[in-house]
């Protein structure tokens, strides 16, 4: 009868460590690896029994999960932000390998989701648009960085446009800051140009899935939004109910307690110590969640059913911080179910 065998690897650029435990725990088997793929599936051939892997998300996560994803019983990607007994005592490749391996023995791990390879297209497309957007931002605060350093208000988006720049250039009078803004300038145009191409291939994509349609209903949700949902949360089966939609989004909120029961008058009684607030979880999907928040923004001021919850909020003596954030959550829930098939997440 074939064993369990549960098997970590630490994953490097050259070489990959591997240490595998038997179903009791027990290291039978330590060994490294060249990072490649004939390498890698000669080693796994060669183990009998019912195999579970578990590596750290990282650069070669993608790759190294197609490829062994056949090949084993149980393939699980841990986020390595959740991994802090990896940074207890003494640290080597080995030595990470081993731990990894008998976390997963003891099934203390968080998993990274990498099920999903129908909107892999999509997903890459969206993250190209979402990197050229990031670059084409920073360069517009570097362009009025520059201005500000020499004390010239620059207030708007007309230091941007190409028919108000020679008028904006001729306000530096120092040659080499006003040489300076001269090389940002190709910069912004260039990023600009790249953003519409990321845009257009992206909405093109997204057009073969039937979802972004569905999605498109929803208030405050055009295109681009719902193109980018779909190659973000890639399915809802992923979350059980909305509760962990809303912490992988970076809407849920942390709290601290502690001596929550005392005794009085011989009895167990639950103290009325207020819980603390700590803020917005920060481990979460950044992208996801400025996706949902600048949805909720928008459906603030635009006419419509979420407009009306908004201020129904804001009349109960609700914050429009806190209002905005239920907004968010609602946005994400709905948004949830509408990608569901068969079930709806719990409410």
């Amino acid at each position: 009868m074939n064993s369990e065998k549960y098997i970590g690897l630490d994953v490097h650029q050259a070489t990959i460590s591997v240490a595998v435990l038997d179903s009791t725990g027990k290291l039978v088997m330590e060994s490294i690896l060249e990072t490649k793929a004939a390498t890698i599936l000669e080693f796994f051939a060669g183990l009998r029994g019912t195999l579970s892997v578990t590596f750290e998300e990282g650069t070669w996560a993608a790759w190294l999960y197609d490829l062994l994803k056949p090949h084993v019983a149980k393939l699980a990607v841990c986020n390595p932000r959740k991994n802090a007994l990896l940074k207890d005592g003494n640290k080597s490749d080995r030595i990470d390998a081993h731990k990894l391996a008998e976390l997963l023995y003891l099934n203390k791990l968080s998993s990274v989701d990498h099920g999903e390879t129908g909107v892999r297209m999509l997903r890459e497309l969206a993250r190209s648009s979402l990197t050229i957007a990031k670059d084409l931002t920073r360069v517009m605060c570097r362009l009025k960085a520059v201005d500000r350093s020499w004390a010239i208000p620059c207030a708007g988006r007309d230091v941007y446009y190409a028919c108000h720049r020679a008028e904006w250039l001729g306000k530096i009078k120092e040659a080499g800051v006003r040489r300076r803004a001269e090389r940002l300038y190709p910069q912004l145009d260039m990023l600009q140009y790249l953003r519409q191409q990321a845009r257009r291939e992206l909405l093109t994509e997204s057009r073969k899935h039937a979802i972004t349609v569905k999605l498109r209903q929803i208030p405050s949700r055009g295109p681009i939004r719902s193109a980018l949902a779909v190659a973000l949360i890639q399915t809802p089966h992923r979350f059980r109910t909305k509760r962990p939609l809303w912490a992988y989004s970076g809407l849920a909120l942390e709290t601290r307690t502690s001596a929550e029961y005392c005794y009085v008058k011989g009895g167990l009684r639950r103290s009325k110590k207020p819980i603390s607030i700590r803020g917005l979880n920060k481990d979460h999907h950044h992208d996801l969640k400025g996706l949902f928040k600048g949805a909720a923004t928008r459906a603030s001021v635009l006419p419509g059913p979420f407009q009306d919850f908004y201020q129904r909020s804001l009349a109960k003596g609700i914050k429009p911080t806190m209002a905005r954030l239920t907004l968010a959550r609602k946005i994400a829930a709905i948004n949830a179910n509408s990608m569901e098939e068969g079930r709806k997440l719990r409410r």
